[in-house]
């Protein structure tokens, strides 16, 4: 039994699982268990291209094109359309560098996929804290309102208070806005203008 060969399969599934946990701490489609799998599956992979075949010749190069090529099924599960807002995109993203790293752990290229890891675990954190305090958000706003008199001082309040108002219906004395609104807002001015209006709810479209 080739020790070697078992450790690159263990660094690969940690390397792998520790960028999927930072997805699991987000609620992300794909969390742990699918790049701890991802990566060890790759690494797996790469191992066998390798060592399988013995001295029968073989393209060791082949083996990784074509986990390259299939990952993208995974990434397109968990790519999702929803009120016209695609979400997932940057989950598929990281299943796809985390195969790439599996390779490279199973090619013994340590540093390599350590130093990847590291960078897109660091890429992840940092985007979502600049996104936390600057970014925006796609919601839609629904309460009672009895006439179109009423949606208009609803979105008079929503502008005074910084919240851009994108569309709005009025149906059957239910109101839905579509709103714009900065993160930092939707923390802290938001649920108070909320607690003014008839039966609010909330619902985040992207």
């Amino acid at each position: 039994m080739d020790w070697n060969l078992i450790l690159r399969l263990v660094i690969a599934g940690l390397l792998g699982g520790l960028v999927g946990l930072e997805r699991e701490l987000r609620a992300k489609e794909a969390g742990l268990r699918t790049h701890f799998i991802v990566a060890l599956g790759s690494a797996l992979f790469m191992i066998i291209s390798q060592y399988a075949f013995g001295s029968a010749q073989h393209d060791a190069a082949r083996v990784a094109a074509q986990v390259v090529s299939g990952i993208g099924f995974i990434g397109a599960g968990v790519i999702i359309f929803q009120k016209n807002a695609v979400r997932g995109v940057t989950t598929a993203a990281g299943l796809w560098v985390v195969a790439a790293i599996g390779l490279a752990c199973g090619a013994g290229m340590w540093e390599v996929a350590a130093a990847t890891t590291i960078l897109t675990v660091i890429c992840l954190e940092a985007v979502h804290f600049v996104h936390k305090r600057y970014g925006e958000k796609f919601v839609e706003l629904q309460a009672d309102c009895a006439s179109s008199e009423d949606v208009q001082a609803v979105i008079a309040v929503l502008k005074q208070n910084g919240i851009h108002v994108e569309n709005w219906t009025l149906s059957r004395g239910r109101a839905s806005f579509q709103i714009h609104v900065r993160q930092g807002v939707f923390i802290e001015t938001l649920p108070r203008l909320m607690s003014s209006m008839k039966n609010p709810t909330l619902e985040q479209l992207g």
